[in-house]
């Protein structure tokens, strides 16, 4: 064996230590394993089937991680189903991370999962730093062979890679930011998690012109202008200060709140200043979903379509409305939850219970598809490129006709918004005038702010206010917003999502000055799920 590499086997647990590249590691394992370790069946072998078995689990996850330590990428990249990317990855992996010293730890295979721990040292420009982290790798047959295999992506180098990414030692970066809410208290990923990709989208931005100076990392790299992800900090820069719109104590409720069902975000805006006060996800891949989603929005668009209605006088919130079980427009049929229906009813009613048929109805006498379109973009500010000091997705409410168009009136169809969407639309409501969210001042860097067109006719305003009142009192939010105080409204929904196999449940209210709104995927009327979410957050104001 050569001097510096050692190959360990104690009861379930594997390691390699390398501590140059050679061939010391590969010699033993060949003596381990019989000399097998090309990536293809010898000639004339049948194609094995069947699932893999424990042994060739072991085997092939051992084979990999020892040829990785070793430095010997194109003998791991053999042990993969994808010889071709893994050798690359594997290469960039190794010049880009300036690692030495590696050591690879298999433990317990779980079926064919086998969990790892890689632990090294990133050496660059006279730094030398410790770096450890666990990962898995899953094996399976390959097409051809039909020989174990690892299946091959990003993640089997580190969990926080996605297919596309890299990993990289830099010292030209930006430099990092310390946050600061409202009030001065510090902001940081450790005691606010939702808050990851938020706070890298403000190192990104606003780094520089916060005053600080950038140190030296192994970041996660992605593809176009996403921020890069810090994983390592070798040497330490001086962080710039950045004070944001958000509330600590609003942003800790909304922290707690989504914890509760995965898959789940809540965004709170203040309705006279859109200053964004909260901003939380609960998700597998970290996403900023409440800023960045797409998703129909359910009945909380009945909203923007009240608002419309108002204004072109069809409705008034003590006037009579029909609310049938069913209603059919230009060939397409539109029913209400579990099939209820209102006689006798009022506007107000129909909204505070969510009829569908009562909106669908009232389609022709709009007598301009693109009505809701504009009503959204030019009163509510949907889509109007907003500048938050973050990215963020708009809003879209694009032009149909139809059956299209009619389901856009309940918030189906072709209507794309998020929980920041649906926050702004809430404090819109309250505040009879659009106020973009922003999330940090304007002031920091003279940014545009977008505007609507004009305030929602005060008439309107007020009647939309009521209706939203009652729907909180007595409507389909009453039991969610039964506990909020103050002056309080709401507007419940769901939504069915292609392929997702259940409906997301979207809810949005108003107490005070605070709007919020949140979409959950999660069975069940908006209230039953993302209401309770939303109820929390207020109640934090």
């Amino acid at each position: 064996m050569r001097s510096g590499t050692k190959v360990a086997i104690v009861g379930g647990v594997f390691v390699v230590a390398v501590g140059g590249v050679g061939y010391g590691a590969v010699n033993v394992w060949n003596g381990m394993t019989g000399g097998t370790t090309t990536a293809t069946s010898p000639a004339g072998t049948p194609r094995k089937t069947g699932p893999v078995t424990a042994e060739e689990t072991r085997a092939a996850a051992k084979g990999f991680l020892a040829a990785w330590a070793a430095g010997d990428d194109a003998k791991a990249a053999g042990f993969t189903n994808d010889p071709a990317s893994a050798q690359t990855a594997l290469s960039v992996y190794r010049t880009a991370t300036h690692v030495g010293g590696m050591k690879a730890v298999a433990g317990t295979p779980s079926g064919t999962s086998v969990p790892f721990t890689v632990s090294a040292v990133v050496s660059y420009d006279g730094v030398r730093v410790p770096w450890t982290y666990a990962s898995q790798l899953t094996v399976v047959r390959g097409l051809t062979t039909g020989e174990p295999r690892v299946d091959w992506r990003a993640a089997v180098i580190h969990p926080q890679l996605k297919d596309g990414e890299s990993l990289k030692v830099t010292a030209a970066g930006p430099p990092a930011v310390k946050a600061l809410d409202r009030s001065g208290a510090e902001l940081t990923v450790e005691r606010y998690p939702s808050l990851g990709p938020v706070l890298d989208e403000l190192r990104k931005r606003y780094g520089t012109e916060a005053g600080g100076t950038p140190g030296v990392e192994l970041v996660v790299s992605g593809e176009g202008d996403a921020a890069d992800r810090t994983l390592l900090t070798l040497r330490k820069g001086k962080p710039g200060e950045v004070r944001t719109t958000l509330d600590a104590g609003v942003q800790a409720a909304a922290e707690k709140a989504v914890k509760r069902f995965p898959e789940s975000s809540v965004a709170a805006v203040s309705a006279g200043t859109g200053e964004v006060r909260a901003v939380a996800n609960n998700r597998k891949d970290g996403w900023n979903a409440a800023f960045l989603g797409r998703q129909a929005p359910g009945s909380t668009m009945k909203i923007v379509t009240a608002a419309l209605l108002l204004e072109k006088g069809l409705v008034g919130a003590d006037k009579p409305a029909e609310c049938p079980k069913e209603a059919m427009y230009q060939g397409r049929t539109f029913r209400n939850l579990d099939g209820f229906s209102i006689e006798d009813g009022t506007f107000t009613r129909s909204f505070a219970r969510s009829c569908n048929t009562a909106f669908v109805k009232l389609i022709d006498d709009a007598r301009d598809d693109a009505a809701l379109g504009r009503e959204a973009r030019d009163v509510f500010g949907i889509g109007l490129e907003w500048q938050t000091g973050v990215p963020t997705f708009d809003g879209s409410v694009p032009a149909e006709t139809g059956g299209e168009a009619a389901a856009q009136y309940i918030g189906q169809g072709t209507v794309q918004m998020n929980a920041l969407n649906i926050a702004s639309v809430t404090a819109t409501a309250k505040a009879g005038t659009f106020r973009q969210p922003v999330i940090v001042p304007r002031s920091l860097d003279d940014r545009e702010i977008a505007t609507a067109a004009r305030s929602l006719d005060a008439s309107a305003a007020r009647q939309l206010r009521d209706m939203m009142r009652a729907t909180a009192t007595g409507g389909t939010a009453a039991a969610a917003m039964a506990g909020v105080g103050g002056d309080k409204g709401a507007k419940t929904g769901s939504a069915e999502v292609a392929d997702q196999g259940v409906a997301n449940s979207w809810f949005a209210a108003f107490a005070d000055d605070l709007a919020a709104a949140a979409v959950v995927q999660a069975a069940g009327h908006g209230g039953d799920a993302a209401g309770p979410l939303v109820a929390s957050v207020l109640n934090a104001r």
